[in-house]
């Protein structure tokens, strides 16, 4: 949960450009190409505008894919479906939450790219081609000269989408909160009653106080966003507070919590899959495969080709309905206890402290979505609009949470499992129709989760190694360890612990408040320099003492 951007956008110069500039000066287009390209752009997208007339030092450093990889991630975009180095398959023109017609819109030279080499050459794109050479690359947003974005050949280049930086601001209040729904909403969902038996009943109100401080410190990124021309994400945001360090350090939690949300797909997809076919094995030789391992071995074989597609805008626009999987899966939760007369008849205990540390991973890991919700703020028509929209999520968000861990613990008591799936009865059509809603939907969002640690690993490659079959054999590889790092922890609940102990709990309290004292300590009242610190302080409490229950229990279970 990000927050708001200046409302000027920037222009990325690029290296090639002042190469081009010491020999002669760089034409500009003519305005009748101008209006063409313009008038055939959508009006209804809803993605990060484009940068405008200023290039600020902390854009052209590491990662510059974060943005364009995030955007895909938070929102919805329209379909093209795309293999790196393979002709385009097909092209969907309508889209989820009035991302329309989104390809047709004018894009980076980064994302351009990438589509382009894709299509079939026709007169037009040649013409398009000769009129981007004179137009100035200082236009777009491109990489400096030591990206392997910039260095990979035309044929070559990795996929960031299909399209995204460069839409207006076109999200409507309600497009917003989807998003942010859908950001939010995940399979946190599933580990909630598995809280309530951790810590208890009254375990419920750290979910509430999460949910309160989490907008709290959204608003902060917010006027953190705002202090200066150019900031657009979390790294910038570290820039403008600590400097280089701070982008690199915030920039690496990011990704280290995305590729552990990748880990916990795997994880769940071998108990979700092995409850639906317990008997499911492999032999090879003397060795045998059980049902959890065979099925986190197949959804890895699954998931891997998603990863090496040029354009994610089609897994986007698919994984919008996790917004819908998250209602349905609490909807069959309750038909369960109604219909199948599995009743709510446990009452549960009012407090358990010694599972308080781990019910604090648990919720914290609920609201880990501040790393998104800069590109949801810069796509809004009305910027104002942002606190209302990220109350309205959050609550919503809440809202399910609760319902599903009350009816979640009322059902199955001191028996609930880490996720509640594993709870549902197996004879029952609503327990199916929700365990392969819960199968499902980890599926569409891996590769989008684990591109924008991909693509920032891709920026620093030299260039000697920046070809189509490193970039395949790189995202390959970081599948192969979410796998390997899923079967040697196999522990959903205690890893969820663990990451929204340690990297929520940063990434949502800790970092928001601190950069917020760096960027405008001087410029804010005493009142607000008192809650910073009071939440830093509960937040570092918080990491400290979830993050070392969790790590325990794991190592408990392998002693």
């Amino acid at each position: 949960m990000m927050s708001p951007a200046s409302e000027r956008s920037l222009i990325i110069q690029s290296d090639d450009d002042d190469d081009a500039r010491s020999g002669h000066d760089v034409e500009e287009p003519e305005p009748e190409q101008e209006q063409d390209s313009d008038s055939s752009s959508s009006s209804s997208s809803c993605a990060t505008p484009r940068r405008g007339p200023s290039s600020p030092p902390y854009i052209q450093q590491w990662p510059q894919s974060y943005r364009q990889s995030i955007d895909i991630l938070s929102s919805v975009q329209s379909p093209n479906l795309t293999f790196l180095g393979t002709p385009t398959l097909s092209r969907l023109s309508n889209s989820f939450l009035a991302i329309t017609d989104s390809f047709r819109s004018k894009a980076p030279e980064t994302i351009s790219s990438f589509i382009k080499p894709l299509l079939g050459p026709t007169p037009s794109d040649d013409q398009q081609r000769q009129h981007e050479g004179t137009r100035k690359s200082s236009e777009y947003l491109v990489p400096s000269r030591r990206s392997s974005l910039q260095q990979i050949p035309e044929d070559q280049k990795p996929p960031v989408g299909g399209h995204g930086a460069s839409h207006d601001q076109n999200c409507s209040y309600t497009q917003g909160v989807m998003n942010g729904i859908n950001v939010l909403c995940g399979v946190g969902i599933l580990s909630t009653p598995y809280a309530i038996k951790q810590g208890g009943w009254i375990g419920l109100a750290i979910l509430c106080i999460y949910a309160l401080l989490a907008w709290y410190t959204g608003v902060l990124l917010r006027h953190c966003l705002d202090s200066k021309e150019g900031l657009k994400t979390y790294p910038d945001i570290g820039h403008a507070a600590f400097g280089s360090t701070g982008r690199i350090v915030i920039s690496i939690i990011l990704y280290v919590e995305l590729y552990a949300c990748c880990i916990e797909y795997l994880i769940l997809e071998g108990d979700n899959l092995s409850k639906l076919f317990p008997n499911a094995h492999l032999t090879i030789g003397s060795m045998t495969l059980n049902s959890h391992v065979f099925f986190a071995i197949l959804t890895t074989i699954i998931v891997m080709p998603t990863t090496w597609l040029r354009d994610l805008s089609w897994l986007s626009y698919i994984s919008a309905g996790g917004v819908i999987a998250s209602i349905l899966v609490v909807i069959c939760l309750f038909l369960v206890g109604v219909v199948n007369d599995v009743g709510f008849e446990n009452e549960g205990t009012a407090l358990n402290a010694p599972g308080i540390p781990i019910a604090i991973g648990l919720y914290g890991y609920c609201y880990s979505g501040h790393g998104f919700f800069p590109n949801i703020y810069s796509s809004l028509k009305n910027r104002n609009q942002f606190p209302s929209i990220l109350f309205t999520c959050i609550g919503l968000s809440t809202f399910l949470y609760a319902g599903a861990a009350v009816m979640g613990y009322k059902m199955f008591g001191e028996a609930t499992e880490s996720q509640f799936t594993l709870n549902l009865p197996d004879n029952s059509v609503i327990s199916k129709i929700a365990v392969w809603t819960t199968v499902a939907n980890p599926i569409t969002k891996y590769a989008l989760t684990i591109i924008p640690l991909a693509m920032s690993l891709e920026e620093l490659l030299p260039p000697n190694q920046q070809k189509y079959f490193t970039i395949i054999m790189l995202r390959s590889s970081l599948v192969i360890s979410t796998l390997l790092i899923a079967l040697f922890v196999p522990f959903f609940g205690l890893v969820m612990a663990l990451v929204g102990s340690l990297f929520a709990m940063l990434v949502t309290y800790i970092l928001p408040c601190a950069c917020f004292l760096a960027i405008l300590k001087t410029k804010v009242g005493w009142h607000q320099i008192a809650a910073c610190s009071f939440i830093i302080v509960v937040g570092v409490c918080c990491a400290y003492v979830g993050t070392y229950s969790s790590l325990s229990k794991i190592i408990q279970n392998y002693a």
